[in-house]
């Protein structure tokens, strides 16, 4: 269990993930809406639960490069450097997925959006799960996103049955959306770690806007 953590609450978020049901859990970025990727039912769920266009996928987390091996066709050598900087942390990588991946985690390209996370309380969440988790954020699509878990229970509070306490989280725009396209990365959406870092590792020539 991740150090101070409220034991009962996480053992009640892992066997209702193990159920098949939605929860909410904080990340190192904003609460998110939690489910066994894998499980269509669950991952319908979501989506219902987020009022969320079933063509928008929903990124995961992953517990660490084996996981990402279950999902990911391929991964670039752009992706591996960026993820030898980053990870774990808010940074979501679009990479070419496996056959047989659910359709609504895939873009329209064939991509999976996929990050590990840095947060000790969604780490274990996601390796006690065995399974890749659901991690957008815990609001209803046009809404604010939830940074405390007073606001994820104004959405949500009836409709979900587990809420795991994360205090107030802090980020402003949530994780950085990067697809990779063959030795470049095209940037889907600038959130905690900035373009400026991403050229960094990679070149301002390999970072496509």
């Amino acid at each position: 269990m991740p150090p101070g953590s409220d034991v009962a609450s996480i053992a009640a978020a892992t066997a209702a993930l193990q159920r098949g049901e939605v929860i909410v859990f904080p990340t190192e970025t904003l609460y998110g809406l939690g489910a066994n990727a894998l499980n269509e039912e669950a991952l319908e769920h979501v989506f219902r639960l987020k009022g969320r266009n079933p063509s928008i996928p929903i990124p995961l987390l992953i517990a660490d490069e084996t996981m990402l091996g279950y999902l990911a066709d391929v991964i670039p050598p752009a992706a591996r450097e960026l993820m030898r900087h980053f990870w774990p942390g808010p940074l979501t990588l679009v990479l070419p997925a496996r056959v047989g991946i659910p359709r609504p985690l895939l873009n329209a390209s064939g991509g999976i959006a996929v990050r590990i996370s840095s947060h000790p309380t969604a780490m274990h969440l996601v390796r006690a799960l065995g399974r890749p988790l659901t991690a957008t954020s815990a609001n209803p699509s046009g809404s604010e996103p939830a940074r405390t878990l007073s606001e994820a229970k104004n959405y949500f509070s009836g409709r979900v049955n587990i809420f795991v306490d994360g205090g107030t989280l802090t980020s402003k725009t949530g994780s950085t959306i990067a697809e990779l396209r063959g030795d470049k990365i095209r940037l889907i959406r600038e959130g905690d770690i900035g373009a400026a870092a991403l050229e960094a590792v990679l070149g301002r020539e390999r970072v496509l806007r």
